[in-house]
């Protein structure tokens, strides 16, 4: 259950930030979004991974990291989290008019694309920084994981929201940023994403396919 709790305050607070920065408008919402999932990393990593994200934890639980059955409550607890962050944000910002993202024709593929490799960066980081039996103790893998999220955010925002994260996603069809009909997009390729670079992990770290005692996530 302390991992659960944790998955649940760090994805609460991810989406939060983004909402709120999202709604009000601020210029460097990706700083912000960057800067509270590095600092969520830090605080949860040693509880729960820190994964904040059903798509990282799809990539942990084929690297071989995570139980099924944990794996489950881990998105469970990310998808609540989400989405009551969602209600929160809208609540605390109280919008006046909200942008819906809906992709048609050739941005579909664009976002689908931007979605797909972005969460393949950030899930490939997380498992080479967090998990690999190279780095079992280090310092760096909250900020280079906040700084995937924060540089993905900059380079496709405009393209695809760069959720990179289903629970995001969710949290922002919740707050009307993302249509509801075309949540399959974020779904699909971030998923997606997350598998690949599972894959990826395993075929250039060979040696490293049996689950470790310890990690920093």
């Amino acid at each position: 259950m302390r991992s659960y709790a944790t998955e649940f305050i760090g994805t609460f607070f991810l989406v939060l930030t983004i909402g709120c920065t999202v709604l009000a408008g601020a210029a460097l919402a990706p700083v912000a979004i960057g800067a509270v999932l590095m600092v969520m990393v830090y605080a949860g990593g040693h509880v729960s991974g820190a994964h904040y994200n059903p798509a990282v934890t799809l990539a942990v639980l084929l690297r071989g990291r995570i139980a099924p059955r944990d794996a489950v409550a881990y998105w469970i607890a990310q998808l609540l989290a989400g989405i009551l962050a969602a209600l929160t944000a809208q609540y605390v910002v109280n919008p006046t008019t909200v942008a819906e993202l809906s992709p048609a024709g050739r941005t579909i593929g664009a976002a689908l694309v931007a979605e797909a490799l972005f969460t393949f960066a950030l899930a490939y980081v997380v498992l080479s920084v967090a998990t690999s039996k190279d780095h079992p103790v280090n310092s760096f893998y909250g900020l280079a994981i906040g700084f995937t999220v924060a540089a993905g955010a900059f380079a496709v925002g405009g393209v695809s929201g760069a959720a990179f994260n289903p629970a995001v996603a969710v949290g922002a069809a919740t707050m009307g940023l993302f249509a509801w009909s075309k949540l399959w997009i974020w779904i699909v390729a971030d998923l997606a994403g997350g598998a690949v670079a599972a894959g990826a992990f395993l075929a250039l770290n060979p040696g490293d396919r049996a689950p470790l005692e310890t990690s920093a996530v």
